[in-house]
């Protein structure tokens, strides 16, 4: 694993020109100067209306909402009158525009959730090239988010939830698994390549079915499974041919697929029923927070106490940029917590196998992103590898639309 850290400009290396390899040079592709802060939107789930005893509105209400997959739901229903009202002429006019503007909408949240991806992966891997503690970096990044809850929630930017002790007993097993997924990620990050790291988590859909048969007897159609061949044999053919490769970059990120699917899985099985809705952003925030309490002593028991003055002038003092370092790691824990906000969003809006499809075209960009900004170097066959793990993933969320829907419940969807 090199140690020669990337840099925002020649001028301001994290590592001073000590390196063992100082010959490396490296060019940053996007001007870093361009990044604004993500204003975090209030998300506007539906229309206000009055209640009434229509039992035919309420059971659409129903269907809308069982396809909002972050919802912790209460299952009741309250129906709605509906009013008649004069229609305008230019009622279709109208309806263009709106269904324009939604779409303009969705494409810019879209680059937004693919572009603070591309920037999170870039500054995550040079942090932790130079500054090897997961745990410590992992529980940066949710402190990172857990300070902008805060400060969305204070400023009234979005509204606080009221919590139950059921959802709260349903919550704290699926922020465990998600602290677990993010560290295992980062380990994997730092000891292999980023695009590495992304063609092994495309294996995501092979452990989602397979937890689904263990754990819910749920079997796959034809078509799911077929679309999972292409998936493990391009992580196969990928893997023996990634120059970076070696087992505890690869068992780690393998392991976050486990903990990502298994985590899906619980919440679908242990979904809390007659609570009052919480919804995506929200839910997310509460698991972002519990994460960031579990992982601060997780990682002090396991690294030590690595970012503190003492040990930061220590290493200063051995070559490392602390200004740079400190820059980047803010810069990481924005971007994380800011795309991971956005996608939730997005998945308020758009069915989960449309955020399926874009999650899986967010991957490709990311690898393809991350090969050019750190000159990774891809022979054919890993590129080929790449590719047929990536379309088999497509695939599968085309398949998943061919399958019939359950009929027990809601499963989270957890964006990346």
């Amino acid at each position: 694993m090199q140690s020669t850290a990337l840099t925002l400009s020649p001028l301001t290396p994290l590592l001073r020109p000590l390196n063992k390899n100082p010959n490396h040079r490296y060019g940053s592709l996007w001007n870093l100067s361009s990044l604004k802060p993500l204003v975090l939107l209030r998300s506007i789930n539906g229309l206000s209306f009055q209640k009434a005893s229509h039992l035919s509105s309420c059971s659409r209400f129903n269907a809308r909402r069982i396809n909002e997959p972050f919802l912790i739901s209460d299952g009741r229903c309250d129906g709605f009158k509906v009013r008649a009202t004069p229609v305008p002429g230019n009622v279709g006019d109208t309806n263009d525009s709106s269904g324009l503007a939604t779409s303009m909408q969705l494409g810019a949240m879209f680059a937004i959730w693919y572009i603070l991806n591309i920037y999170f992966n870039i500054f995550n891997k040079q942090v932790l090239k130079v500054y090897t503690f997961p745990a410590t970096v992992t529980a940066f990044h949710f402190g990172c988010g857990t300070l902008m809850i805060l400060i969305m929630w204070a400023s009234n930017l979005y509204h606080r939830p009221k919590l139950t002790r059921s959802q709260l007993a349903v919550i704290i097993p699926l922020a465990i698994v998600h602290t677990l997924g993010n560290l295992l990620t980062n380990v994997s990050i730092g000891r292999v390549n980023v695009s590495f790291t992304h063609t092994i988590k495309a294996m995501e859909p092979f452990f989602t079915v397979l937890f689904s048969v263990l754990f819910l007897g749920e079997w796959p159609t034809f078509w799911i499974v077929f679309s999972l061949i292409p998936v493990v044999g391009g992580v196969a053919l990928a893997s023996f041919t990634e120059a970076s490769f070696n087992w505890i970059g690869f068992c780690s990120a393998m392991a976050s697929n486990v903990t990502n699917q298994s985590r899906n899985v619980l919440s679908k099985k242990f979904m809390v029923k007659n609570e009052e809705t919480l919804d995506n952003i929200n839910l997310f925030s509460i698991i972002t927070i519990i994460s960031f309490m579990l992982l601060v002593p997780a990682a002090i028991l396991l690294e030590g106490v690595k970012f503190s003055p003492s040990y930061l002038q220590s290493a200063a003092n051995q070559g490392l940029n602390i200004r740079e370092l400190c820059i980047r790691s803010l810069l990481a824990g924005f971007c994380l917590h800011s795309y991971q906000q956005v996608s939730y969003m997005i998945l308020q809006m758009v069915s989960p196998v449309t955020h399926s499809v874009g999650n899986c075209v967010k991957r490709v960009v990311v690898i393809i992103a991350s090969v050019i900004f750190f000159q990774t170097p891809v022979s054919p066959i890993n590129s080929l590898g790449t590719t047929l793990a990536l379309t088999g993933v497509f695939l599968y969320s085309k398949a998943k639309q061919l399958k019939p829907k359950p009929k027990g419940g809601e499963t989270l969807k957890v964006a990346e």
